[in-house]
């Protein structure tokens, strides 16, 4: 939680790593633990600190002849190790090794509007702007 909170935009979304927010992220951890559509995958330097962390999750489609995508979400580098070629590192494993093994001809990702930063990077590793995003927020019961 601590890397999703490492910067301003997420900060904002009330993702701030708080101890009062442990019980319900521990939940929500279990949760993409257990679901197998689903891979968490953590980056630990030699130190043993966290420094990357992103959610694959492998979603089935009709289209496109049936295939699977392959969705990127919560992608996160500690923001003292940017530009030391980690997240060029986790995204390229993406694309060149956990795509293949679940039978992904897709990889997907959003991206909040103002990470121009971010932006840059994916179009970089060959990733296209082609589509506009929608989201609305609804309440939880």
């Amino acid at each position: 939680m601590s890397l999703l909170s490492d910067d301003p935009i997420s900060a904002s979304r009330v993702d701030r790593a708080v101890d009062t927010d442990e019980p319900a992220l521990r939940a929500a951890l279990i949760e993409v633990i257990d679901d197998p559509a689903n891979d968490l995958l953590v980056v630990i330097a030699a130190s043993g600190e966290a420094v990357g962390t992103m959610q694959l999750t492998r979603i089935p489609g009709m289209a496109r002849r049936g295939s699977a995508r392959l969705l990127i979400e919560a992608v996160r580098v500690r923001s003292t190790q940017r530009s030391n070629g980690i997240g060029s590192a986790m995204m390229r494993w993406v694309t060149d090794s956990a795509a293949p093994a679940v039978g992904a001809s897709l990889v997907q990702l959003t991206s909040d509007k103002a990470r121009t930063d971010a932006h840059r990077f994916y179009e970089r590793l060959g990733f296209v702007g082609s589509h506009l995003g929608f989201k609305l927020a609804v309440p939880v019961s």
